[in-house]
């Protein structure tokens, strides 16, 4: 059996390499030239922990945590009014099973993991599937044919555009609006995160095992905007609008967010949809059912549901698809509500727990 998997972050790999260990001969097809840079820390949590355990590469990421000593938050003076150093904000606390990861450091273990191969600088044009197959056509022109196809590729997913039309319908807009990106540690942090926030506009900038650079993350609220997904320039431009009149250091992250080459931008949104199987294509993660980053629970969705698919059809192909849906739909809306839950202030411990937990891997 042959699959196509468009998406080379945490859901395509982790897809590819349960795949292969039932029998099937996977590549994956990633738009960017090389795997990518950069990226906020995220989160493994719950049954997504059992996930990469039975992958045998748990220790390898565990060695890879980060290891912040604490945070902080200050005021547009930059005045501390609150620290800590029992948790973080983006990790929780410190004596918590979970393990928070940056997102370059976990997609390089699990492609390493994966055993598929990889197509980088090229995506999918055109699919069509029939009874027994699916034909795709790619951007650089190849063609071939595979007996599935899986859309791992993200909030804004080809796959999806394809196969299930745009993206609009399916989109909810949570109100926020999300840029990431690394910066020299100007700030001198050592293993610490600091939040700030000023009106609609905030973020957090954090430091953990290369303490010459820091991640930086600037955020605000808006309704709705229309913007070129692949214009880097305009994102940040909508960046400097939104947030140059915050206080502290806000106006130097601002001009390194400028140099940064590996500057990511989007909303804060969920992807909602009646199924995300169609004939012989599925979708993964956030392409089928994106929590956002509000919930923490993004990396753990895709990691869960990557392995429940591919479960499901080393079982029975024939009904893979339907059980796919049937398991994975309970522990999804749970997810998903935690972005939700307490607007500004995130999910409480306790249903984060409850969520992550929610669904059997057997």
């Amino acid at each position: 059996m042959k699959a196509l998997i468009s998406g080379a972050s945490v859901g395509g790999p982790v897809l590819a390499y349960w795949l292969g260990r039932h029998g099937f001969e996977t590549t994956l097809v990633e738009r960017a030239p090389a795997p990518r840079r950069g990226g906020q820390a995220i989160d493994i949590r719950g049954a997504a922990l059992d996930v990469v355990a039975r992958m045998g590469v748990i220790d390898e990421i565990r060695a890879l945590r980060t290891t912040m000593r604490g945070m902080s938050m200050v005021d547009r003076d930059g005045n501390e009014v609150m620290r800590s150093e029992e948790g973080t904000i983006s990790g929780g606390r410190f004596d918590s099973p979970d393990i928070e990861i940056m997102r370059d450091d976990l997609t390089a273990v699990l492609a390493g993991a994966s055993g598929a191969r990889y197509v980088y600088g090229d995506s999918i044009a055109s699919l069509d599937q029939d009874a027994g197959g699916v034909d795709v056509t790619f951007e650089s022109g190849g063609r071939a044919r595979y007996d599935y196809v899986f859309g791992a590729d993200g909030l804004h997913s080809n796959v999806r555009n394809l196969v299930f039309g745009p993206e609009q319908p399916l989109l909810t807009h949570l109100g926020t609006y999300l840029s990431i990106f690394t910066a020299d540690n100007f700030l001198g942090l050592d293993h610490w995160q600091t939040w700030f926030s000023d009106g609609a506009a905030g973020g957090a900038v954090y430091s953990d095992r290369d303490t010459d650079v820091m991640r930086v993350n600037l955020g605000f609220g808006a309704e709705p905007i229309d913007y070129d997904h692949r214009d880097i320039d305009q994102q940040k431009r909508l960046v400097e609008e939104h947030c140059s009149g915050m206080g502290w250091e806000v106006a130097r992250l601002i001009e390194a967010m400028w140099k940064a080459d590996d500057f990511y931008f989007d909303a804060m949104a969920q992807v909602k949809m009646e199924h995300w199987t169609r004939g012989r294509v599925a979708l993964v993660g956030d392409a089928g059912y994106c929590a956002s980053p509000l919930s923490g629970q993004g990396t753990s969705l895709a990691l869960v549901g990557a392995y429940v698919l591919a479960q499901e059809l080393g079982r029975d192909p024939e009904a893979a698809f339907d059980r796919y849906e049937q398991r994975m739909r309970p522990f999804i809306e749970r997810n998903q509500a935690l972005a939700v839950e307490n607007p500004g202030r995130g999910a409480s411990p306790e249903s984060v727990q409850r969520a992550a937990t929610s669904i059997t891997l057997d």
